[in-house]
């Protein structure tokens, strides 16, 4: 087992409880989703995870986060890259006045070595050739797709056993949502561990192998991953579609009532 998530409470600022019990289990060279709606608490099961929770005054107050059989709750940010477990944030942050290569090297300050460094970038730019084509554009110039691309070149830099990445999608113009699934798809064939976090319901489930669904920071659903996509629930409320496949109208999606089973 790679990831287990033990019945973990988040709280910020000593008072705010954002998750009440979460349980998520994940095996080596596997892909989750993690779906939900805004606020569901998506984000924050990430940061508890990689370390980052620290810097925003939140901390896990109950339960444990093992990787790879050690305890990583409330660690550090730097111990949990260390061990291979890279968090790619929503928002696409680059470091807008460098160039691509720039912002690769930067993502290899874990390396022993230039050497390394130089195969590393040569490997992120076999991966994702756009990137190659890129090397000496200034990251800042980059389109909102690049840019994503980009921040997942970065992560692969540091030889991550487990890339925590959160709303690829986001902003994204369709070809582009497209075009960066399917480099998610290249890593998985890599033997890279993935927890996706992400409102694209469909495109996330496409490339999970299982997935949990979040509701006020509580798991209410998971299953296999094709299961999720014909399951009824997920279909009408995440996916906007009835059960002959039809796209439901946003009035429709607004006041669907969720079954009483999903109230946990």
């Amino acid at each position: 087992m790679l990831l287990k998530i033990n019945n973990v409470e988040v709280i910020y600022n000593d008072v705010i409880l954002v998750l009440k019990g979460v349980n998520m289990t994940m095996e080596e060279g596997s892909c989750i989703a993690l779906l939900g709606a805004n606020g569901a608490g998506k984000t924050t099961t990430l940061a508890a995870i990689s370390g980052i929770i620290k810097s925003e005054d939140g901390k896990v107050t109950s339960g444990s986060i093992e990787f790879d059989g050690q305890r990583v709750d409330n660690q550090s940010v730097e111990s949990n890259v260390a061990r291979g477990l890279i968090h790619v944030m929503e928002g696409r942050k680059v470091l807008q006045h460098m160039t691509v290569e720039k912002n690769l090297i930067v993502g290899g300050h874990v390396l022993k070595s230039g050497a390394e460094v130089k195969q590393r970038i040569e490997n992120v730019y076999t991966l994702i050739p756009r990137l190659a084509e890129l090397r000496k554009r200034t990251a800042g110039y980059l389109s909102g797709g690049e840019q994503q691309m980009l921040v997942i070149g970065r992560a692969l830099m540091a030889n991550p056993r487990l890339i925590l990445i959160d709303e690829p999608s986001l902003g994204l113009a369709p070809l582009m949502v497209e075009e960066v699934f399917k480099i998610l798809k290249e890593l998985r064939k890599s033997g890279i561990s993935l927890f996706i976090v992400e409102q694209n319901t469909q495109a996330a489930l496409e490339v999970a192998d299982y997935g949990y669904v979040m509701e006020n920071g509580r798991i209410v659903m998971d299953g296999e991953a094709d299961q999720l996509m014909k399951n009824e629930d997920v279909r009408e409320f995440y996916l906007g579609l009835n059960m002959e496949g039809e796209r439901k109208s946003y009035r429709d999606v607004k006041h669907y009532k969720r079954r009483k089973r999903w109230l946990g």
